[in-house]
């Protein structure tokens, strides 16, 4: 099974360079905090359970050399890395989670320091299982709600190399197409860094699941036509509510399923879910450079004096979604209910 990074024995965090697929398979040897927030700020590594896990782990190599230091001086460095890392990226809220968790290891007030980072290696390591184990059970539940024959359109990347290593909403394709339940996907290129044409279509290559890679704007034509059965997705940020926000252009499919009577389902861990949200109004949208649009890798497209928008999500309601997916369970129409109920569940547990 493919992870896109792994922590060696060494203490070595290596990564998968996404930014170089699908030409090259360039695995980086990164040994500090500095480079982790890097990989994360220039997409690197990408995908919000991905980024969670990346976080971790930059944590960990962040406090690394700490086991001498005073409690004091301890906890100064845990607040440095955690500003450091939480910089980086401001919409996938799996990153600010998996920092609240590596951070309460930190607090602890009896273990003395040079324990406690142990403890956070295994911590970071543990998120990395668990979300691994989260997608698994997501594919199960996703892929029963798949139509038999289904011929599914997906956006961006929500795969392997996005998460621990099975996928979220290719996780749910990745199980569906084991079933026999599915024709064929429709990978949408997904303007501007073209993670679907990039990453997603390498992802089914890699699988042998057949595919076709269409230009965003080809998704209505195609619904209009009844080539598509069903939209499967990922998200970076889900609210109490229901709202979720996803890759930019996820929105316009929601609309678009809507008008043509195609289910729309959303595929991620409950560690996505920030309860403390209301509505999707209050998720911070990140704006991403410019160049991100202006240019395709380094060669430029539009005229040299072109300005661009590059708002990297968008947010789609709740009452356009047909089914939100997590690993306990679906929360079917209205999703907000199912949320309410799953994050209860939770609770109690």
């Amino acid at each position: 099974m493919l992870k896109p990074l792994y922590l060696r024995e060494d203490d070595t965090l290596v990564m998968l360079d996404q930014r170089k697929l699908p030409l090259e398979e360039v695995w980086l040897e990164i040994k500090n905090v500095e480079e982790v927030a890097d990989a994360i700020r220039t997409l690197t590594v990408r995908g919000a359970p991905a980024i969670g896990i990346a976080a971790a782990y930059g944590f960990y190599l962040g406090i690394k050399g700490c086991e001498n230091a005073s409690r004091e001086e301890f906890k100064k460095r845990c607040q440095d890395v955690t500003e450091l890392l939480a910089s980086t990226r401001p919409t996938a809220v799996n990153l600010f989670w998996a920092l609240k968790r590596m951070n309460s290891v930190a607090n602890d007030p009896i273990l003395p320091v040079h324990k406690i980072v142990k403890k956070l290696r295994a911590e970071a390591i543990r998120i990395q299982e668990e979300d691994l184990a989260a997608c698994l059970k997501m594919a199960e539940f996703g892929a029963r709600l798949i139509p038999e024959g289904a011929r599914v359109l997906t956006h961006c990347n929500a795969g392997a190399i996005a998460t621990a290593g099975y996928g979220t909403a290719l996780g749910v394709i990745r199980k569906a197409w084991e079933l026999k339940r599915i024709e064929m996907v429709w990978v949408d290129e997904t303007r501007p860094l073209l993670q679907g044409a990039r990453l997603t279509a390498w992802e089914m290559e890699k699988e042998g699941i057949p595919y076709r890679v269409i230009c965003d704007n080809m998704a209505g034509y195609l619904m209009s036509k009844g080539m598509v059965d069903i939209v499967v997705v990922g998200a970076d940020r889900i609210t109490a509510k229901g709202d979720v926000a996803n890759k930019i252009g996820t929105y316009s499919l929601a609309v678009l399923a809507k008008h043509h009577g195609i289910p729309f389902m959303v595929v991620a861990p409950t560690s996505t879910i920030d309860p403390a949200l209301e509505s999707g109004e209050s998720i911070p949208i990140e704006e991403r450079d410019e160049k991100e649009v202006l240019f395709c890798r380094s060669e430029r497209i539009t005229p040299t004096n072109a300005k661009a928008f590059n708002p990297a999500f968008d947010v789609t309601p709740a009452e356009l979604i047909t089914y939100i997916v997590t690993e306990r369970g679906v929360a079917g129409r209205p999703v907000c209910k199912g949320i309410e109920k799953l994050l209860k569940d939770a609770d109690k547990m």
